[in-house]
């Protein structure tokens, strides 16, 4: 009765931050604690059922088998979320990326925040905010690329899923900025590329050209030889 008990009161607590969680996604950040408590109370359970046949019926006493189908919709929801990739190995805390993660996130909203309300804008003319905010929203961007370049190496290969909590703060923002905004972040690659393509434009003209002259001064000095 005690396991079944903890068990019931740990996946009531889960379940009300799982859902008030759910909007903006705040479930891993938020929630790793209780979903933690439900691991814990579920192996002692599963252990106790190993030697207390009393216990055993708390798992297989009926078809439907109510604790492990509770369980198991935690864990797929948990598993779902990508949460154990924003959190340290032993799950006990965020990894340090996703602080930094969400340091840089909440700098960026509260510059939006901050240039909205001094700039005291037209729906229509956005261009305080992208001027004011684009550094930090290089920032933002720049360490979300990274993190998922990281993950992806530890996943061998196989496609990678930062947890839902950044995904969702990430996709706010980049609405935000290319959409709402519509500002649009200098690329420094811009200028390298319109040199190239300029000097391939020209190269051909400057070949006839050289040409031109150069055959016309021959010329010249064959009339003067003669």
């Amino acid at each position: 009765k005690e396991l079944l008990t903890a068990f019931a009161n740990s996946s009531l607590r889960l379940a009300g931050c799982l859902i008030q969680s759910s909007r903006p996604v705040m479930l891993c950040q938020n929630c790793y604690h209780q979903f933690g408590e439900v691991v814990q109370h579920f192996e002692n359970i599963e252990n106790t059922t190993k030697t207390n046949r009393c216990a055993q019926s708390l798992l297989m006493s009926d078809r439907l088998q109510m604790v492990a189908l509770v369980n198991n919709f935690f864990n797929d929801t948990w598993i779902k979320a990508n949460c154990a990739n924003c959190l340290n190995k032993k799950n006990e805390g965020l990894s340090a990326g996703t602080v930094m993660f969400l340091a840089l996130y909440n700098q960026s909203m509260a510059c939006f925040k901050q240039n909205l309300q001094e700039g005291n804008l037209l729906s229509s003319n956005y261009s305080v905010v992208c001027k004011n905010c684009n550094a930090t929203y290089k920032n933002l961007s720049s360490h979300y690329s990274e993190m998922q370049k990281n993950g992806q190496h530890e996943e061998s290969g196989e496609q990678f899923h930062l947890c839902i909590d950044i995904e969702d703060a990430m996709n706010i923002t980049q609405r935000l900025w290319s959409t709402t905004f519509n500002c649009s972040v200098p690329c420094t690659d811009t200028v390298p590329v319109i040199a190239v393509s300029l000097f391939i434009f020209f190269l051909p003209l400057v070949f006839y050209l050289s040409t031109f002259l150069h055959s016309k001064q021959k010329k010249r000095v064959l009339i003067l030889g003669k």
